[in-house]
């Protein structure tokens, strides 16, 4: 089988661990030419070299517009330009509404919601002067429904949503598809740390916490399941498919 995205230059904004990481190794797999961007120089660089010699790893903090805007810039010079944009940095925490700080609500908006405005903002002209391009961002559940203990993170995922929704609209006539993953718990650090704070909350064992997080078909998520759906999305496959919020979450929600 042809590699379906061969030629294309993609740019995954958290790429060093987790979801993005699957994402760039399925991408290079896929013939994709990958920037892999966090903030964590040696988990980039080495999620780069598994990528192969396409691949290259940039730094970034997603909150830093102006840094979003070199890296898409960088992509461009580096690389040849930007077919596809995957924003799959973020932050999750957990507390009662009432305890929940200014300072968290404040920092998590800002990377998993201003990180992928900053990203998109910069990445659009060059796809608009392009005639296309695929942009997918990593939601969550919590983009479609509520969920306690977490509500700057729902409200950040809802906005992405929107965001999303917005863009699909006014660049549908221009070769331009926006689109929202949203999964339930993955199998990743970020997953792992919520274990963790259940286990420190409520005195349960790692076992009994994660049952907590399980999707309906007792289990949970597997990076690779959300890589997948990024290649059809990024693919000529998939370039009907616009404006979506892509559940991903074993049967938990339902429309």
């Amino acid at each position: 089988m042809p590699a379906v995205l061969a030629g294309r230059v993609a740019l995954i904004a958290g790429g060093g661990r987790g979801i993005g990481r699957a994402v760039a190794l399925r991408f290079a797999e896929e013939g994709a030419t990958v920037a892999v961007a966090a903030r964590t120089r040696d988990e980039i660089e080495a999620v780069a070299r598994e990528c192969g010699d396409r691949a290259i790893a940039i730094t970034l903090d997603v909150t830093d517009d102006a840094r979003c805007g070199e890296v898409v810039e960088e992509c461009h010079s580096r690389l040849g330009g930007l077919d596809v944009l995957v924003n799959s940095a973020g932050i999750a925490s957990s507390s009662k509404f009432t305890e929940l700080s200014i300072e968290e609500w404040r920092r998590t908006l800002s990377v998993d919601l201003d990180g992928p405005f900053f990203l998109t903002r910069h990445a659009v002209p060059g796809m608009l002067e392009r005639g296309s391009g695929t942009v997918i961002s990593i939601a969550s559940v919590a983009a479609r429904i509520g969920l306690p203990y977490i509500s700057a993170y729902c409200v950040a995922k809802h906005g992405l949503l929107g965001l999303t929704r917005a863009l699909a609209a006014e660049y549908a006539a221009k070769g331009l598809t926006f689109n929202c993953i949203c999964p339930h718990y993955v199998d990743t650090p970020l997953t792992d740390a919520t274990v963790r704070s259940i286990m420190e909350r409520t005195g349960r064992d790692r076992e009994a916490a994660t049952r907590t997080l399980l999707t309906p078909q007792r289990r949970l998520i597997e990076p690779g399941e959300i890589a997948a759906a990024c290649v059809l999305l990024s693919s000529d496959a998939g370039r009907s498919i616009n404006g979506q919020a892509i559940m991903i979450d074993g049967g938990l929600t339902t429309p």
